[in-house]
């Protein structure tokens, strides 16, 4: 088996894979040279499949067999609203699984997300292969910022699936700051605004010489330059209507071609004020031809999508106000992500930080390129492993890296805790908590003769439990029947280096104990429904 490690950014829109030959990146090509690869997956009749470049013109010509975009569905319940928003968004039909999740119907076949994730490796894996003339089987792997446990589970399980040894997952602004900072010596601060095709994150970072280590992060992991496009697909449906008296927002397949007309109109766009196209579609159900001129300027473009770069520039006041920091606190600003190259996102964002974005990096290969130096250390040994990751230093107080091996010290994007009695998220694990890390909490029964605990485990960063996402249960039975609040119960929460949590519980008294890591899900302990006289009241 190879010593090379793949750095693999695999991302809503394409995806990427690199490798350290000689101390440098190189970034993989397909056979026909292409760099960036789509993150399409086409089904065939006879179980055939087409992954990446040869996969994506099928979007147009059988939109409804060919999956694009699943990250977007990666790791979350079927009874998330943005699932819910998928399923009305997208070709191809997205229906509840057995276990409450979605999949993706094609020819009768239910698939899961991270299925689709993973032929989409294993595409890359090939890539590889076939370029280097051997086969690669470890990986690092990048995720958003801002994926929660059950879409960082799912991902590695997505590599697994492909048939890799997934050393690390690593956050896509950690890896681009890796890949800005590595051998540089850098002493600075700065902020990585990551806008790719269906994800936002912006993390602050400190750099000292090969410590990288994360102050704060936040993100959207639904919002991206797809939303951008359909912005530009719904005005022209609107045109055909206006013009033509069609309503032709209910035809796929008039939907799929627009996409790709939206995304040529929107790199046109980066270098000229106005564009214009002819299109044609026919009249459903008919053979009647519609012809229309669309012309849009830059102008008019950036008053339409203005707002979703607003929504990016509140997330990155977020982040900046978890830092305790100002923007013009911030040394250097890095753009990273295809969306990043439409000017009015140059503008709002330099804007906002009051500084020009660093533009000597490929903003589409950096992550890539980040995550293959990260598992070029660590498959020279130079970054020794505990727990799956990276040894930490001093949770809190990094300090220098005493070799030449980068040093990632990421963080937290979600606080995480139980839910208590009275609908409120006790928080175990703080939002921006440096990561690998461990934090216990008593809890205690809250009625008399309570013999039976339930701790509903939630990721979020509001107290009400509500506004948060639910990822588990654990259940303590067989608890002695004493007054309220006698009974003692110690929660311990631990998140390792790849941001994954692992829960245990233990009755002091009779030293029972329940623990877990969650499922790719996290919802293989949740009961259905839970009573909340079985819900335990903080004991601190």
């Amino acid at each position: 088996m190879s010593d090379l490690v793949a750095g693999i950014d695999l991302g809503t829109s394409n995806s990427v894979v690199t490798v350290m030959l000689e101390g440098e990146p190189i970034v993989i090509p397909d056979r026909d040279e292409h760099r960036i690869h789509p993150s399409v997956v086409h089904f065939e009749s006879d179980g055939d499949t087409q992954v990446g470049a040869s996969a994506s013109d099928y979007r147009i010509t059988d939109p409804s067999h060919t999956v694009y975009s699943a990250k977007r569905l990666i790791g979350r319940p079927f009874s998330d609203p943005d699932v819910k928003v998928m399923m009305g968004s997208y070709p191809y039909p997205i229906v509840e699984g057995p276990e409450g999740q979605p999949r993706i119907k094609i020819y009768n076949q239910l698939h899961p997300p991270e299925g689709i994730a993973g032929r989409i490796l294993h595409y890359l894996k090939g890539v590889t292969r076939d370029y280097l003339g051997e086969a690669v089987e470890r990986a690092v792997i990048t995720v958003p910022a801002n994926f929660d446990e059950g879409q960082r589970r799912a991902t590695k399980r997505a590599g697994e699936m492909a048939g890799l040894d997934v050393l690390r997952l690593v956050n896509e602004p950690t890896a681009a700051a890796l890949a800005y900072g590595h051998a540089e010596g850098r002493r600075e601060r700065i902020a990585i605004y990551d806008f790719g095709g269906g994800t936002f994150d912006i993390s602050i970072l400190e750099l000292r010489d090969n410590v990288y280590q994360v102050v704060s992060t936040a993100g959207n992991s639904y919002l991206g330059g797809d939303d951008i496009d359909y912005r530009l697909v719904s005005m022209m449906l609107n045109a055909f209507e206006r013009q033509h008296g069609y309503d032709l927002s209910s035809e796929e397949t008039v939907q799929q071609r627009l996409k790709s007309i939206a995304q040529d109109l929107k790199h046109q766009l980066t270098d000229r004020e106005q564009v214009s196209t002819q299109i044609s579609e026919y009249v459903p159900g008919g053979l009647t031809e519609l012809d229309l001129e669309f012309s849009i300027t830059r102008d008019e473009f950036e008053r339409r999508c203005k707002d979703i770069v607003d929504q990016t520039l509140q997330t990155c006041e977020g982040a900046i106000d978890a830092a305790g920091m100002q923007p013009a606190e911030i040394d250097q600003l890095v753009m990273v992500g295809g969306s990043t190259r439409i000017p009015l996102v140059q503008k709002r964002v330099s804007s906002y930080f009051n500084r020009k974005p660093v533009l000597d990096i490929n903003p589409d290969e950096v992550v890539s390129i980040g995550a293959a130096i990260f598992g070029d250390s660590l498959s020279a040994g130079a970054a020794p492993e505990v727990d799956g990751g990276q040894a930490p230093v001093a949770e809190g107080q990094p300090a220098d890296a005493t070799s030449d091996a980068p040093v990632l010290i990421d963080v937290t994007p979600h606080a995480l805790g139980v839910a208590t009695i009275g609908g409120v998220m006790d928080v175990i694990i703080e939002q921006n908590g440096s990561l690998p890390l461990e934090r216990s909490r008593s809890f205690s029964t809250s009625r008399d003769n309570q013999t039976r605990v339930v701790l509903p485990i939630f990721a979020g960063n509001s107290r009400r439990i509500e506004d948060n996402k639910q990822l588990g249960a654990l259940t303590l039975e067989g608890i002695p029947a004493k007054p309220r609040e006698e009974i003692d119960i110690e929660v311990t929460f631990s998140v390792d280096t790849d941001g994954m949590l692992s829960v245990s519980a233990v009755e002091t008294q009779t030293g029972q104990r329940q623990s877990a890591k969650l499922s790719i899900m996290g919802l293989d302990e949740m009961p259905e429904e839970v009573d909340n006289r079985d819900l335990a009241e903080s004991a601190d």
